[in-house]
């Protein structure tokens, strides 16, 4: 359950993210990627927390802690609003960093909802959702490059990182 209601926690920051650059930018690339994120995310959520109900769970819980979030990639609200304060150039790059550093935490995420034992559909999801972000990473390097800009260093603690009860 833990990585169920942590990753719709993650996708929904990803998805506010994804709405603030796309609200900014002209870029045609950088608006498909956004919708991208956007629906596919948005789609996730809905499966998660449909899983959620018929398994019988509140779709909430404590939420990560502040430290959790960020080993796993996560922005500060700060960081979050930034997107939408800064001219597009500046905006285009903040959320591409940050959206680079938050898929990084998200593949992080998975490993643990691979093990045996957890159910085959959150084992499908996760697979989903390491491919696709991998994919995106890819791509949101090319992108700042391309804007003569680099990732930000990945979350801290992504090699052999503990993240406790993992009850799915």
């Amino acid at each position: 359950m833990r990585f169920v209601r942590e990753m719709i926690q993650h996708h929904t920051q990803a998805i506010d993210m994804a709405t603030r650059v796309r609200d900014t930018t002209t870029d045609p690339e950088l608006r498909t990627l956004a919708l991208d994120i956007m629906l596919g995310q948005q789609e996730q959520i809905g499966q998660m927390r449909g899983w959620l109900t018929l398994w019988g769970r509140p779709w909430g819980g404590e939420g990560m802690s502040a430290e959790h979030a960020r080993m796993m990639g996560m922005a500060t609200q700060a960081e979050v609003a930034r997107i939408s304060a800064q001219p597009e150039k500046q905006a285009e790059v903040t959320f591409l960093q940050l959206m680079t550093r938050h898929h990084q935490g998200a593949l992080a995420m998975v490993p643990p909802a691979l093990e045996s034992g957890v159910r085959p559909e959150v084992q499908a999801l996760a697979r989903q959702i390491q491919a696709a972000q991998s994919a995106e990473i890819t791509l949101m390097t090319r992108l700042l490059k391309d804007r003569g800009a680099q990732p930000l260093p990945a979350p801290g603690g992504m090699g052999g990182m503990d993240m406790g009860d993992h009850q799915h």
